[in-house]
């Protein structure tokens, strides 16, 4: 059950993606562009987005846990260091390089353009290079 609501969460999501247009990179680049031909959409995207989620975080924090979790799973740490920049600056210049984020690249796969398996390529690599140059600290068990 837990991966059939999985499923129709993501199908949603690119639904949303989709209806939306911000599969075209061109849009995305556009917001970006405010001397030019800049388009707003996204803000109207981004802020629909805040509102269901704002909604959504006040109803499911009344809840003691998640449906099908055994709690809810928090950041640990609310400080802004060198990983968190580090991570943000890449993310943010590839975003704007490119037009997309990897949530809406991924619904875009479906287009069959090459510019997005590569981006999506590129995203999988950087993550794996992170690995390599700063492997995660183990799970502690207890």
């Amino acid at each position: 059950m837990k991966h059939l609501f999985a499923l129709v969460t993501g199908l949603v999501f690119g639904a949303g993606i989709a209806i939306s247009g911000m599969m075209d990179p061109a849009k995305v680049l556009n917001f970006f562009d405010v001397a030019g031909t800049w388009d707003p959409s996204l803000i109207f995207v981004m802020g629909g987005a805040l509102v269901v989620t704002f909604i959504g975080y006040r109803l499911v924090w009344h809840r003691p846990a998640p449906v099908f979790e055994h709690g809810f799973q928090l950041p640990v740490s609310t400080q802004i260091d060198n990983k968190l920049i580090g991570g943000a600056a890449p993310f943010g210049v590839g975003w704007g390089i490119a037009g997309f984020c990897p949530g809406a690249a991924i619904p875009a796969l479906g287009t069959g353009r090459w510019e997005v398996a590569l981006f999506l390529a590129s995203v999988i690599g950087g993550f794996y290079l992170r690995r390599l140059i700063s492997p995660m600290p183990a799970k502690s068990t207890t």
